[in-house]
C-alpha cells in the first residue's frame, strides 16, 4: 500500500520499554523513503503491549503491502500478539540475517524488537534490511509455505 507521494506505508508501533527507541526509529524509517504512521504509545508511561500489537497489526492488515514495526522490551509479546490476527506474518528479529529471512522465505509483514535486549544502531539495521528485502515469490516453496502459514488449525 502506498501513502503519501505514492511511499510506501509502515505503521509504527511501542510500549513503554520501547517509546524512545521508536521515535528514532520513525525518523530513520522516514529517511529512507518510507511514510511512517506512528500508533503510540505516545510517553514513557506503563501501557499495555497487546493494546499496540493489535492497533498496527490492523492497520497493516487493511492496507495491502503495508509493513509493521512493534518495539518492546524483548519483542516476544509483540510477536505473539501480532500473530494472532489473519494475514499477519510477525517475525522477531535480532540481527539482520533473521530480519533478512523472514522477508524472503516468510513474506513477514510486521517487524518486532526488543529494546531491552538490541541497541539502536543494531535495530535501525534490522529495520532496513527488513523493509528492503523482498519476498522471493518466484519460489513455489515459499509460496506453499507462506500459504500454510494462514490456514486455520
Amino acid at each position: 500500500m502506498m501513502g503519501e507521494k505514492g511511499k510506501k506505508l509502515v505503521y509504527i508501533g511501542s510500549d513503554h520499554a520501547g517509546f524512545k527507541q521508536k521515535a528514532e526509529l520513525k525518523s530513520y524509517i522516514e529517511s529512507l523513503g518510507y511514510f511512517v504512521t506512528d500508533i503510540g504509545c505516545f510517553n514513557e508511561e506503563s501501557c499495555d503491549y497487546p493494546d499496540i500489537a493489535r492497533e498496527v497489526s490492523e492497520k497493516v492488515t487493511e492496507n495491502a503491502g503495508a509493513f509493521g514495526v512493534l518495539i518492546c522490551g524483548t519483542g516476544e509479546g509483540m510477536a505473539m500478539t501480532a500473530n494472532k490476527f489473519k494475514n499477519i506474518r510477525a517475525a522477531l528479529a535480532t540481527n539482520e540475517e533473521l530480519a533478512e529471512m523472514s522477508r524472503k522465505h516468510n513474506d513477514a509483514n510486521v517487524l518486532t524488537m526488543g529494546a531491552r535486549i538490541t541497541d539502536l544502531e543494531t535495530m535501525k539495521k534490522i529495520t532496513a534490511k527488513f523493509l528492503s528485502t523482498p519476498f522471493e515469490s518466484s519460489e513455489e516453496r515459499h509460496i506453499r509455505r507462506v500459504n500454510k502459514i494462514g490456514q486455520e488449525s
